[in-house]
């Protein structure tokens, strides 16, 4: 299958005037993680001399110091270099799915016109880094892919409605996982479905490193002082997170910050990196990624729903072999907040939540709203 790949680029221009040149970002950016200028250069393959180069171009841009050389003690970001290599994070983190979404798109169409691999298989899925391993897991075993980042509820309503094989979605671990089961529960058939384990994953507060604001928790994000991220609206995340608060009887609206959502965990983690907010809700890898603390809040079990009729095609035979690989097992465990032990379970919808799945009266009536993990 044709591999597409997409990746965000952006740059700054003052009119009549040369645009900031894409690898002086991709440099600050290493400089920032590395400390080093030196090894900045190293890891982007360009000399010292021409690196020095597009920071003073850079500089000219904004007439502005974006770099600081101090002997014995390496390279450090201006305030002004600090803010462009976290404005490269955020946009990342915010367009990575969408464009692997895209890119997966692209191959599908040029692989029906010059391809002749079998159908790929299909999956809608609530984005998650476990998720991103199993479909780079599955590729690599020679099956190919048409992925789809949407939201959880809109993931498993593509499966009841056939425009997908798998649908990818969260359910809270404990208490909430009732509430979780009847929220999508208009599409879920206890007869034709199955779900499969892929992992756990940890949800919980990005907090900004050392926990200056000195969060403990989530009744502490309605303090004047706290600036909060969100989620996008109807996305799991959120309605975990409006479960937690109306346990603890806290009315969400009055969080600073509680209509201003991003639409991925890594580009929450980013944000409250980049010094715009106090603290989001997510899951605990891209914080550890940002080095941000993380105060664990809630599990959620991550599954891939099917039909069972499906479970004997090729394609879910070998996801189902992937799931259940050593390889696959450590290569999530590593992934902070996460743990794949019971990876490739393969378990009726009952057996899995308990739930009673029957029809309720006027549930098909029920207004349909895109969610995101």
């Amino acid at each position: 299958m044709h591999k597409v790949s997409i990746q965000p680029q952006w740059t700054i221009q003052r009119p009549g005037a040369p645009a900031l040149s894409p690898r002086l970002l991709a440099l600050l950016v290493l400089v920032h993680e590395h400390g080093s200028l030196a090894v900045a250069c190293q890891r982007a393959g360009t000399s010292y001399r021409h690196a020095w180069d597009l920071v003073h171009q850079g500089e000219a841009v904004f007439g502005a110091p974006l770099l600081t050389m101090a002997r014995g003690r390496g390279s450090k970001l201006t305030p002004l270099g600090e803010k462009l290599v976290w404005a490269d994070h955020r946009v990342t983190a915010r367009l990575k799915p969408a464009l692997d979404t895209l890119a997966s798109e692209l191959e599908a169409e040029i692989e029906k016109l010059v391809g002749a691999e079998p159908a790929p298989m299909r999956v809608r899925a609530s984005h998650g880094f476990a998720i991103e391993k199993l479909i780079e897991f599955v590729e690599r075993a020679g099956v190919p892919v048409e992925r789809k980042y949407i939201g959880a509820q809109e993931a498993v309503a593509a499966l009841h409605d056939g425009s997908c094989d798998v649908a990818g979605f969260p359910l809270p671990v404990g208490e909430f996982e009732p509430r979780a089961v009847a929220h999508y529960a208009r599409w879920l058939d206890a007869k034709a479905h199955r779900l499969i384990d892929v992992a756990t994953r940890c949800q919980g507060l990005m907090l900004e490193p050392g926990n200056p604001r000195g969060i403990s928790g989530v009744a502490d994000l309605v303090r004047p002082d706290v600036r909060f991220i969100n989620r996008q609206r109807g996305s799991g995340t959120r309605f975990l997170l409006e479960c937690l608060l109306e346990r603890e009887g806290i009315d969400a609206e009055s969080i600073n910050g509680w209509e201003q959502g991003e639409y991925t965990h890594a580009a929450v983690a980013a944000y409250v990196a980049s010094g715009m907010a106090d603290a989001g809700f997510g899951i605990e890898t891209p914080a550890r990624h940002f080095k941000l603390d993380f105060l664990p809040v809630a599990r959620e079990r991550y599954f891939l729903l099917c039909r069972e009729t499906s479970l004997d095609k090729a394609h879910l035979q070998a996801t189902l072999a992937v799931l259940r690989s050593e390889a696959f097992h450590a290569a999530v465990n590593e992934l902070p907040g996460y743990d794949a032990e019971q990876a490739g379970r393969l378990q009726t919808l009952q057996d899995a939540v308990g739930a009673d799945l029957r029809p309720r009266k006027g549930r098909a009536a029920e207004r349909r709203e895109p969610a995101a993990g």
